[in-house]
């Protein structure tokens, strides 16, 4: 145990670009947020680039860049680490991938990406899917796995580990047909095809199913990493709906905390994860706090649901646990975003992304005018140049 607290607090996709409809400014400009403001305004405020060069902007590099870990050394694939947190051992001739329900729009001109999360399908319904999936196409080789929501996991034993990843969310109104035609990976795009017969055989008798397809995607198979307290030195927890965040954490041995309502989405218990962090902090020296919803919003196109995300995320975590922070004495808070997710491409980019860090002696006072943003963190000429330095200075002595 160390003397002092820290805690990392993540809004998923906050990032953005200033907007006509915004009058010029950003979601993270716009949104009334005054206690990531207040974290700017006394801490210290600047840019950090998640995704190294070269490499995807996906939640699954970025957020191992942001727990410490450098992608480029660790990553293997989003699908393993998904598997990590779904209690799936993947050995070491297991290849996991990520299988999305989705909807998919057959028309004469092609088949088109309609939905990415089939409606945010509810997760007793997606149990439902994956069960018929297990029923009519899994075998001793392949093998389907129940998540939440849309976001479920295939295992195939020795399956090619790196098959070419399409993100469904990046895909969304996109026609895809040509993507199922791959003769590299026939028995791949052959899942995914038997995979309508399945559904649309499982839509006659639960009319109430809106997945159509599987998606898959982000294969790999299972990462070496050193544990969080071997690197580091101090006990932790990460805290998420997401079953890609709990994996990372499983990995670098983090105590994965179960929050009662967490969906990863703008119903998500907001409270419950400001709690529960401050609770194991009790114990803990350290918590990773990450919350999905400003990101999902992105991908779907609303800039209405955007704001109020980062909104909810400000006023309903970073409020209460700034507040609870201040009771433990000594402490460092990071308040950061993965990568931005613009409203205008609904999809991740890969421009470094504002972050403040607080540490409990910074004055009260701070700098009048500041928040967090990208704009004012661009001005402040402070460059962070690979995301895994920023846990580096977090729990620096």
């Amino acid at each position: 145990m160390t003397g002092r607290k820290y805690i990392i607090l993540v809004g998923d996709g906050m990032g953005d670009y200033p907007l006509e409809e915004l009058s010029g400014r950003t979601p993270l400009q716009a949104a009334r947020t005054p206690n990531m403001d207040a974290v700017a305004r006394r801490g210290r405020l600047g840019l950090v680039q998640t995704i190294p060069e070269g490499l995807e902007p996906g939640s699954d590099i970025a957020n191992l860049n942001l727990m410490g870990y450098d992608p480029k050394r660790y990553h293997t694939g989003r699908a393993p680490l998904e598997a990590a947190s779904m209690g799936v051992d993947l050995g070491r001739d297991k290849t996991a991938f990520r299988c999305n329900l989705v909807t998919l729009g057959f028309r004469d001109d092609g088949i088109y990406m309609e939905d990415y999360s089939a409606g945010h399908i509810a997760s007793d319904k997606a149990r439902l899917v994956v069960d018929a999936l297990n029923e009519e196409l899994a075998d001793d080789v392949i093998s389907f796995h129940p998540g939440v929501s849309y976001r479920h996991l295939m295992v195939w034993d020795n399956g090619p580990e790196k098959a070419p990843s399409f993100p469904p969310h990046d895909l969304t109104g996109r026609e895809v047909g040509y993507l199922l035609n791959d003769f590299d990976l026939p028995g791949l795009n052959k899942i995914i095809r038997d995979s309508w017969n399945t559904l649309e055989r499982l839509k006659e008798t639960r009319g109430d199913i809106s997945a159509n397809s599987v998606w898959l995607w982000g294969s790999g198979k299972a990462p070496a990493m050193p544990s969080f307290k071997e690197r580091y030195g101090v006990t932790g927890g990460v805290i998420s709906a997401v079953d890609l965040l709990k994996g990372i954490g499983v990995y670098a041995g983090l105590e994965v905390i179960n929050v009662p309502g967490a969906t990863g989405y703008l119903d998500t218990n907001y409270e419950g994860k400001a709690r529960c962090a401050l609770d194991r902090l009790k114990e803990l020296d350290f918590v990773y706090v990450h919350v999905e919803a400003p990101d999902e919003a992105s991908h779907g196109g609303s800039l209405e649901n955007k704001i109020r995300a980062i909104e909810d995320f400000d006023e309903r975590v970073v409020g209460p646990v700034l507040a609870g922070m201040e009771t433990f004495g000594k402490f460092r808070l990071l308040v950061v975003t993965d990568h931005n997710t613009p409203i205008s491409v609904k999809t991740h980019t890969s421009e470094p992304v504002p972050f403040a860090m607080l540490d409990e002696a910074d004055p009260p006072e701070g700098a009048p005018g500041r928040g967090y943003n990208e704009i004012d963190a661009a001005l402040m000429d402070d460059f962070v140049e690979e995301a895994h330095l920023l846990v580096e200075l977090l729990v620096r002595p």
